[in-house]
C-alpha cells in the first residue's frame, strides 16, 4: 500500500508509469519553449542580440516546435494515464509503447540539436531528409516526420487494442477514432508539390486540422475523464457533450479550415465558408464544464483535486476566448485582409494554444501527481499551503494575458499603418515596425513573458512538492450514475 505524501510508482499501473515518462519530457520541453520564446522576444527589441550565434529564425522555430512537441507528449501521456482506468484491462503492447516513447524522445533531442548546430546552408533533397524541410511550423526533417507517424501509430495500437480487449466507453470510442486522424492528417504535410497554392493547401491540413481539430477532440476526451475524476460527474453528461464536440468538429472545424485559404489562390467560395465556420468548436467544452459543475453542486459532490479542477475550468474559458473569440475577431476575410500575418495573429496563437491545450495538460499533471503521492488530499487547506499552485495559476494567466494584449496592440498598429494606409509594401512594413505603438507592444510582450516564466518556475516547484507534507488521503468520490 502506498504511503500518503510519498512518491511511489508501485501505486501506478503500467499505462500510468508510461504516462509519467511522457509528462517528465513534456515539462522539460515546456521549459525550452519558454526559454526560446524569451530569447526571441528580446531579439525583437535588440536585433543584434546573439546575431550569427543563435539567430531569431532559429529561436522562433525552436520556440514553436517545442510547444507543439511538448503538448503532443502531454496528450500522449494523458491518454496512457487514463487508458487502463477507462478500459479496465492492462495496456496491450506496453513494451512497444515504452519503445515508442524512447524513440520519439531521442528523435526530438536530435532534431533540436540539428536546428541549433546547423542554422545556415543550401536547401537540397539531402537537407530536406536530414536537416530541415524549410516549411514553417513543420520544419522537422523527413526522417523525423516518418518517426512521428510511426510513434503515433504505436500509440494508436496501444489505445485501440486495449479498448478492444477491455470495455469501450464513450470516451474510449472517441479517443480511438480521433487517433486515426492524428496519425493520418499529419501525412498531408509530408509530400512536396511545386504548385505553391496546392502546397499551402495541404500544409494547412497539418497546421489547422492536425493541431486544431484532432487536438480539440482529444482535449474533449481528457476533459470528460478529468471531470469524472475530480468531481465525480455523471458519465452520461460529459460523454453527451463530447459527442456534440465531435459533431461540431465535423460541421464547423473542417469547414472552418477555409479561413486559412483566403490568400493562397483557392476558389472564392472559401471566403464565405471559411469566414463563417470558424469559432464554434470550443462551445461544447465550455458547456461540458458548466453542466458538470452544476451537476456536481446539485448532487453535493466535492472535488478531490482542487488544482486539477481549477486548470480544467481555466481550459474551458481559455479555449472559448482564446480559440473562439480571439480567433473569430480576425477570421472574416474582410478583416483578415488587414490582420493576416501581423502580431494580431500571434496574439490569437498565444492565447488559443495556452487556453485550449496547455491548461488541460497541466490539469493532468496534477491528476498524476495526486495518485503518484498515494492519492493524497489536494484541496484548499493542503499541508504546506496551496499558495504555490494558486500563484502559478495566476502568474501564468497574467503573463499570457499581458502577452496577448500587447501583441494585439502591436498587431492593430500593423494592420492600420502597414496594411490599411501603407498598402503592404516594404516601406510600410518598416514604418510599422518602427512605430512607438509597435515597439511598446513588444516591450510589454517581453514583460508578460517574464511573468509567464516566473509562473512556470513556480508550477514546476509545486508539482515537485505538492502533497509532500500531507498525511490525509483524498476524499472518496461518490459518482452518481
Amino acid at each position: 500500500m502506498a504511503v500518503i505524501g510519498k512518491l511511489d510508482s508501485s501505486n501506478l499501473n503500467g499505462g500510468q508509469k508510461l504516462g509519467l515518462k511522457y509528462f517528465s519530457v513534456a515539462v522539460v520541453l515546456f521549459g525550452a519553449q519558454v526559454l526560446f520564446g524569451l530569447l526571441a522576444g528580446l531579439q525583437f527589441l535588440y536585433p543584434d542580440l546573439l546575431f550569427g550565434v543563435l539567430d531569431f529564425s532559429v529561436n522562433r522555430m525552436v520556440h514553436i516546435n517545442a510547444m507543439v512537441v511538448w503538448l503532443l507528449f502531454g496528450f500522449i501521456g494523458s491518454s496512457y494515464w487514463l487508458l487502463e482506468d477507462e478500459s479496465g484491462v492492462p495496456v496491450v503492447g506496453l513494451k512497444l509503447g515504452n519503445l515508442g516513447f524512447w524513440i520519439l524522445t531521442l528523435a526530438v533531442v536530435v532534431v533540436v540539436l540539428v536546428y541549433l548546430l546547423i542554422q545556415i546552408g543550401d536547401g537540397t533533397h539531402t537537407s530536406i531528409w536530414l536537416i530541415n524541410e524549410g516549411r514553417e511550423y513543420i520544419e522537422a526533417p523527413r526522417w523525423a516526420d516518418i518517426g512521428i507517424v510511426v510513434c503515433v501509430l504505436v500509440f494508436f495500437y496501444n489505445v485501440a487494442a486495449t479498448f478492444t480487449k477491455g470495455r469501450f466507453t464513450g470516451v474510449g470510442g472517441v479517443l480511438v477514432l480521433d487517433l486515426v486522424a492524428l496519425a493520418g492528417i499529419y501525412l498531408a504535410g509530408m509530400w512536396f508539390t511545386p504548385n505553391i497554392s496546392m502546397d499551402q493547401h495541404w500544409w494547412w491540413w497539418v497546421i489547422h486540422l492536425w493541431v486544431e481539430a484532432t487536438w480539440e477532440v482529444l482535449v474533449g476526451c481528457l476533459m470528460a475523464y478529468g471531470l469524472m475524476k475530480t468531481l465525480g460527474v455523471r458519465r452520461k453528461i460529459v460523454e453527451t457533450w463530447l459527442y456534440i464536440e465531435v459533431a461540431l468538429m465535423f460541421g464547423s472545424g473542417i469547414l472552418g479550415l477555409g479561413h486559412h485559404y483566403f490568400w493562397i489562390g483557392t476558389p472564392e467560395y472559401w471566403f464565405a465558408i471559411g469566414g463563417f465556420f470558424s469559432a464554434l468548436e470550443p462551445v461544447p467544452l465550455v458547456a461540458m464544464v458548466v453542466h458538470a459543475v452544476f451537476d456536481a453542486g446539485h448532487h453535493k459532490l466535492k472535488s478531490t483535486n482542487h488544482p486539477a479542477l481549477a486548470w480544467i475550468i481555466a481550459q474551458a474559458f481559455g479555449n472559448f476566448f482564446g480559440a473562439g473569440v480571439w480567433g473569430f475577431m480576425h477570421t472574416l476575410p474582410q478583416i483578415n485582409l488587414y490582420t493576416h500575418g501581423t502580431q494580431w495573429t500571434a496574439s490569437h496563437g498565444h492565447f488559443a494554444f495556452f487556453g485550449a491545450y496547455v491548461t488541460m495538460v497541466i490539469a493532468f499533471f496534477y491528476i498524476a501527481v495526486q495518485k503518484w503521492r498515494g492519492n493524497v488530499y489536494m484541496s484548499g487547506n493542503i499541508a504546506g499551503g496551496a499558495w504555490k499552485w494558486k500563484w502559478a495559476l495566476a502568474l501564468l494567466h497574467i503573463g499570457m494575458l499581458a502577452m496577448t494584449m500587447a501583441l494585439l496592440i502591436s498587431g492593430y498598429e500593423q494592420s492600420h499603418i502597414e496594411r490599411a494606409i501603407g498598402g503592404s509594401d516594404w516601406v510600410a512594413y518598416f514604418t510599422a515596425q518602427a512605430h512607438p505603438w509597435f515597439v511598446q507592444g513588444m516591450k510589454w510582450r517581453q514583460i508578460g513573458g517574464w511573468i509567464f516564466a516566473a509562473g512556470f518556475v513556480l508550477l514546476v516547484w509545486d508539482l515537485l512538492t505538492i502533497g509532500k507534507r500531507e498525511t490525509r488521503p483524498a476524499q472518496a468520490l461518490v459518482q452518481i450514475d
